[in-house]
C-alpha cells in the first residue's frame, strides 16, 4: 500500500512510485507510435484517409467509459471489503486477547500457561492468514508461537489457519474442564473464535472468487479496439497533435482497467493492494504487550512510500 501525503502540481506529473503508468507503458507508447504513423501518413498523404465523424468514437468510447467504471467499482468494492476483514481481525485479536487475559487467572502457573499458549496461537493465526492468502511460507512467523507438541500435526494440515483455530477452539474446552472459565464466559470467548474464523471465510471468499473472465475480456478488447481506431478518427481534426491526444486517452483507458486488475486482488504485493504484513505486525505487538512482554518487534514502516 502506497502510503505518502498529496503531492503538488510538479510531483503530481512526475511520481511514478504508487503510479499505474509503468505497467501500461507499452500499450501507451503502442497507441502514440501508432498515433504518430497516422499523423504523418496524413500529412504527406492528406487525401488516403476519408473523413470520419466522431459520432461512432463518442458512442464506443461512452460504452466503454461504463464497462470500466463498473468493473473499476467491482474491483474497489472487493479491495474495501477485505480491508475491513481485517479491521474486524484487529478488533477480534485484541478483544480475546483481553478476555483471556482478564478472565483467567495468572495467579497459577496453569492459568499463566493457558494465557500465554491462547494468546500466542492468536499472533500465529493472523501471520498465518496472511501467508494463507498470498501463498507463502508462513513459518519463519509463526513457529515461536505454536506448541511445540502441535507442530507437527499443523506442518501437515492443508488450511493451516483454520487447523490454528481448532487448535484454539481446543485450549479453549480444555480450560473450561480445568475450571479456569465458567460455561457463560467459555461462550463468549468461541464467539470470538468463531468470528476469526468468518474473517478468514471472507477472505478466502474474495481470493477465490475473481470478476467474471469474460467481463475483463470484453474490457480489455473493447479498450484496445477504442484505442486502435481512435487516430484514424481524430487525425483530420488534430493533425500533428494525434499521439498526444492518443497518449492521453490510452493513459485513461488502459490505465482504469489495469487498476482495477491490481485491486481485484487486494492480498498480494503490489503497490496498491493491503498492507497485511504491517497490520499482522501491528497485531503481534498488540498481542505481546497485553502478555506484559517487554521486548517487541518493530513495527513495519513503509520504504519509499511503500507499506507491505
Amino acid at each position: 500500500m502506497i502510503v505518502r501525503d498529496k503531492p503538488n502540481l510538479f510531483q503530481l506529473f512526475f511520481t511514478l512510485r504508487g503510479s499505474i503508468v509503468p505497467l501500461i507503458f507499452p500499450q501507451i507508447v503502442l497507441i502514440a507510435l501508432l498515433g504518430t504513423a497516422v499523423a504523418l501518413t496524413q500529412e504527406y498523404f492528406p487525401s488516403i484517409f476519408p473523413s470520419f465523424t466522431l459520432a461512432p468514437l463518442a458512442l464506443l468510447g461512452v460504452a466503454l467509459s461504463l464497462f470500466l467504471g463498473f468493473r473499476n467499482n467491482a474491483s474497489y468494492d472487493r479491495w474495501w471489503e477485505a480491508r475491513k476483514q481485517w479491521g474486524q481481525l484487529v478488533v477480534d485479536a485484541r478483544s480475546l486477547s483481553r478476555q483471556l487475559t482478564t478472565y483467567i487467572t495468572n495467579d497459577t502457573d496453569n492459568g499463566r500457561q493457558t494465557q500465554q499458549l491462547m494468546v500466542k496461537l492468536i499472533i500465529a493465526f493472523t501471520h498465518a492468514l496472511r501467508h494463507h492468502l498470498r501463498k507463502s511460507d508462513p513459518w519463519t512467523d509463526i513457529t515461536p508461537y505454536l506448541p511445540a507438541a502441535e507442530l507437527v500435526s499443523l506442518q501437515r494440515s492443508k488450511n493451516l489457519p483454520d487447523a490454528i483455530l481448532r487448535l484454539l477452539g481446543k485450549y479453549l474446552a480444555k480450560a473450561q474442564e480445568q475450571g479456569l472459565l465458567s460455561d457463560i464466559l467459555s461462550k463468549c470467548l468461541d464467539e470470538r473464535i468463531t468470528s476469526m474464523a468468518q474473517v478468514q471465510a471472507a477472505c478466502e471468499r474474495i481470493k477465490h472468487t475473481p470478476l467474471p473472465f469474460a467481463y475483463m475480456l470484453l474490457v480489455h478488447r473493447t479498450a484496445y479496439l477504442y484505442c486502435f481506431i481512435l487516430p484514424f478518427g481524430i487525425v483530420g481534426t488534430q493533425g500533428l497533435f494525434t499521439p498526444l491526444f492518443c497518449a492521453i486517452v490510452a493513459y485513461a483507458f488502459f490505465g482504469l482497467d489495469a487498476l482495477s486488475e491490481e485491486l481485484e486482488d487486494p492480498f498480494g504485493l503490489a503497490a496498491n493492494d493491503l498492507a497485511l504484513t504491517a497490520m499482522s505486525r501491528s497485531i503481534e505487538i498488540n498481542l505481546l504487550e497485553t502478555l506484559g512482554e517487554t521486548e517487541l518487534p518493530e513495527p513495519i514502516l513503509p520504504h519509499n512510500y511503500l507499506l507491505q
